[in-house]
């Protein structure tokens, strides 16, 4: 099949809507399993790992620092996961990657409930967690790109955004269930007890629900697009596909797709990693009060990002993400402040209002960096374009934060780095081109063109 009579209307390019709605489901299903075990890590690093997994210093902080360190290890193999993927997602295809992350993710996720504590076995402990949080940041590395792009590949042009964004209100929920766990042993466990045991157990329920992401992703399909850009890339062997093509190929998108991430990624950390530290450190606030918080800023987290993809398909990609950028700049000097007061329902108001700002740059993501690559190389850029920058972004946020809080005693720091990265964020966006409604096999087209195919694709 030649390129132009892969080339289909809105109509042709997308399933039934009773067909979209299940890989919608199934793409939604893997990301909650999987972002639920990387989240959980996340909220266990702040509450439990630096007193479990590392010595005693006489200051908290020292622990969550040396947790956050190992946290950050799962950022650093994010990138060689999104490679490796990538290249597997854009050669065999998006559907058999994404059963390979998911139990991958499940077996590390098990295995760290199993770890004894330094107690026990002193710096090899941490030296194992630091191992199964590289293969399970590994395994997610790659997931990111296949969910949306399973999605966003199978998507009327008119209603990309909207769609794609559902997998993005998936990371929210598998945040939400990895709190609710987290809640329901903290409050119904004594602190030694919690300490103890109580957290292994949201560890070990990974090794169930991972079962049913797996099942649930083995009823789903290839794309269309995909399977015709394959085929095209069997047949002519004058192009190519994978990491190695979109470096050298759509080297600025990469960069630009780096520039989105940018803010987002730190923005989302310091809500939900460096807001618990904050208020557990400068006011010694509770740790249930801390869970039930973020289990009300994740439900809304997840209605408001559906609904801001809407918004990305009616007004346009760039002006909801600059929208984003700007406001979330400003959301230190007033959340912070709001943190000091102790009130439970203010506090509650901030973080929330922190997500409801973050979901205005992370619902257009999956649309924006799908109109960005060509199919034959579109997992592996925007698996690269995402994952690298993660390293930089929410791997250290919370770590730099934690670290500036503890020498300064002061948010403002935080509050300065989160401008300087709302800045970049909104040069990448203002360098995008506007691709509200762009069909993907116009991308692909193109693509065709500056590789002088489309006489052949005619044979």
């Amino acid at each position: 099949m030649s390129i132009e009579q892969g080339r289909a209307t809105d109509a042709g390019h997308a399933p039934k809507e009773s067909g979209l709605k299940r890989v919608v489901a199934a793409s939604m299903v893997g990301t909650v399993v999987e972002w639920y075990e990387f989240f959980l890590y996340a909220t266990a690093a702040t509450l439990v790992f630096g007193k479990y997994f590392f010595p005693a210093t006489g200051n908290d902080l020292d622990g969550i620092i040396q947790a956050f360190l190992t946290y950050a290890v799962g950022f650093i193999a994010r990138p060689l996961g999104g490679i490796v993927f990538g290249q597997i997602g854009d050669r065999l295809g998006r559907k058999p990657t994404l059963q390979l992350t998911i139990v991958i993710i499940g077996v590390s996720t098990f295995l760290m409930g199993c770890l004894p504590g330094f107690a026990d076995i002193g710096y090899l402990a941490p030296a194992l967690l630091v191992a199964l949080r590289f293969i399970q940041g590994f395994a997610l590395g790659g997931e990111w790109g296949g969910a949306v792009l399973l999605v966003a590949e199978q998507s009327p042009n008119k209603t990309r955004a909207f769609w794609s964004s559902w997998p993005q209100a998936a990371v929210p929920v598998g945040n939400l269930l990895a709190t609710l766990v987290l809640y329901i042993m903290s409050t119904t466990l004594s602190s030694e007890a919690f300490l103890g045991w109580g957290w292994r157990v949201a560890f070990w329920l990974s090794a169930v629900i991972v079962f049913v992401g797996y099942y649930i992703r083995t009823n789903v399909s290839e794309s269309r697009i995909f399977l015709e850009a394959k085929e095209l890339v069997e047949k002519e062997q004058a192009v190519s596909y994978g990491v190695f093509e979109v470096l050298r190929k759509y080297p600025k998108g990469i960069f630009q797709a780096m520039g989105l991430r940018f803010a987002e990624n730190i923005m989302y950390y310091l809500v939900v990693s460096f807001s618990i530290v904050y208020l557990k450190s400068v006011h010694k606030y509770d740790t249930s009060s801390l869970l039930l918080a973020l289990l009300i800023a994740h439900i809304i987290h997840f209605a408001i990002i559906p609904q801001y993809g809407r918004l990305a398909d009616r007004i346009g990609r760039k002006p909801v993400y600059l929208a984003g950028a700007i406001l979330g700049a400003t959301w230190p000097f007033f959340a912070f402040p709001m943190f000091d007061t102790r009130n439970a329902v203010v506090i509650v108001l901030a973080v929330t209002i922190g997500l409801i700002l973050h979901g205005l740059m992370y619902a257009g993501q999956p649309a924006i960096m799908a109109e960005m690559f060509p199919t034959r190389m579109r997992y592996s850029g925007a698996s690269l374009g995402s994952q690298v920058t993660s390293i930089f972004a929410g791997s250290l946020a919370p770590l730099l934060a934690t670290q500036w809080l503890k020498d300064t005693g002061s948010w403002l720091p935080t509050a300065i780095y989160l401008v300087v990265a709302c800045v970049i964020t909104a040069v990448a966006v203002l360098s995008l081109k506007e691709t509200k409604g762009v069909a993907l096999e116009d991308v692909d087209m193109e693509d065709a063109a500056r590789e002088g195919l489309l006489t052949a694709g005619r044979r």
